[in-house]
């Protein structure tokens, strides 16, 4: 691993931006996705996308019972320099929002991947889970796929408070 890469154990940091090994990633976007034990996924922004966007001042969720399919918005989410929509990785209903990020997107900013996830889906059936889990990246090959990404936008990330 080179100067500007580590590996923390249950993450890898790669200029100052951390990818954390358990989940599955939409690169394009900068979206993750985790399978939580009771059958539902947590979605949320990346550290890379949260630094990419600057600091979050604004984010509309969808609302409880809402049925998304995969690729179209769970969210809007507004900073100072970005708006855009975080795309739901996986089909199914939104059974929990998350109100801290709802009261102060900023949190994002700050906690990425911990307490600022911004939606929990339970999937439409364990089928359409699987299918949507496998066209996402994971383990080392996100990690390929993240440096690419952040060498190409030249992106060192910060979190901002």
């Amino acid at each position: 691993m080179g100067a500007q890469e580590k590996d923390l154990g249950t993450a890898w940091e790669y200029q100052g931006c951390v990818i954390p090994k358990d989940l599955y990633y939409d690169i394009e976007n900068q979206v993750w996705v985790r399978v939580n034990e009771d059958g539902t996924v947590t979605l949320g922004l990346t550290d890379v996308g949260q630094t990419r966007a600057g600091r979050l001042l604004h984010i509309r969720v969808k609302s409880l019972g809402t049925k998304v399919k995969k690729g179209k918005p769970v969210a809007t989410l507004e900073s100072g320099k970005w708006a855009g929509p975080v795309p739901a990785l996986v089909e199914g209903e939104i059974v929990d929002i998350n109100p801290k990020v709802v009261e102060d997107p900023n949190y994002i900013n700050i906690d990425p991947y911990g307490d600022a996830w911004i939606v929990k889906i339970k999937p439409s059936s364990e089928e359409t889970l699987k299918r949507d889990l496998s066209e996402l990246v994971s383990g080392e090959k996100a990690y390929e796929e993240m440096k690419k990404h952040i060498d190409e936008w030249d992106i060192v990330c910060m979190r901002c408070v």
